[in-house]
């Protein structure tokens, strides 16, 4: 059994007398540890799956297991408890808090779980050892996205879903955060899941879920993923 199996999930929404099929039959499978994208333009429904994967939302038929568990069958409180210990989230707009430093930010994560990592240990391995007491305003994008990954990070999550991380950023400063998720599935293990519809850095994946109207069109395993550095868009 794969570390996530989605099997046959659907998603609709009732918009007035309109019904919106976000997610329809959807089926793939993540291995434990491995860096997947899941690709495709906006509407696609790629972002859909990531809540529904993260249980920031609930599909309407099919399973979700996660690490043997059907996540499907939660209930709210099973959902919050998951959310909160087994899984990080990287937006692409940081959604730090403005009145609190980096530290502080990072620091959030012991609020939450039991066994978060230190937070100035945290924000050195981003690279922001001389940002630690700086406030987000006082950052760049770049950075303030390196304290956002930090923040998931620190919770020591099984699994890091990352909404368009680079979006928001230009291209070097994309590349550097890029690198920084492509060595949490390496060097730390953690299984990272990268929503885009940047399809220029796929090569970098262990597996390509492509999307189009609200389907898996396609699913590619990479066995030798190209370095960051090497890509280019």
């Amino acid at each position: 059994m794969s570390y996530i199996e989605v099997v046959n999930s659907y998603k609709r929404y009732q918009m007035g007398d309109s019904e919106i099929v976000a997610n329809e039959n959807i089926s793939f499978e993540i291995e434990k540890g491995e860096l997947s994208i899941i690709l495709g333009a906006s509407g696609a429904g790629k972002s859909t799956i990531l809540n529904i994967l993260g249980g920031m939302d609930s599909n309407d038929s099919g399973k979700i297991i996660i690490d043997g568990n059907d996540i499907s069958n939660y209930n709210s409180k099973q959902l919050t408890k998951y959310r909160r210990e087994e899984v990080g989230f990287v937006f692409q707009f940081y959604n730090l808090v403005p009145n609190l430093t980096s530290k502080e930010n990072v620091e959030l994560a012991s609020e939450i779980v039991k066994n978060a990592s230190d937070p100035v240990t945290v924000l050195q391995e981003v690279g922001l050892a001389e940002r630690i007491n700086n406030f987000p305003a006082q950052l760049s994008g770049g950075e303030q996205q390196r304290v956002a990954i930090a923040r998931a990070v620190a919770k020591n999550p099984k699994i890091l879903l990352c909404d368009e991380p680079t979006g928001a950023l230009d291209y070097q400063t994309g590349k550097q955060v890029l690198q920084i998720l492509q060595d949490m599935s390496r060097i730390q293990g953690a299984t990272v899941i990268i929503v885009t519809h940047n399809a220029a850095i796929a090569p970098i994946a262990d597996r390509v879920i492509r999307m189009r109207d609200a389907k898996v069109k396609a699913v590619e395993v990479n066995h030798n993923p190209q370095k960051i550095a090497d890509i280019e868009w």
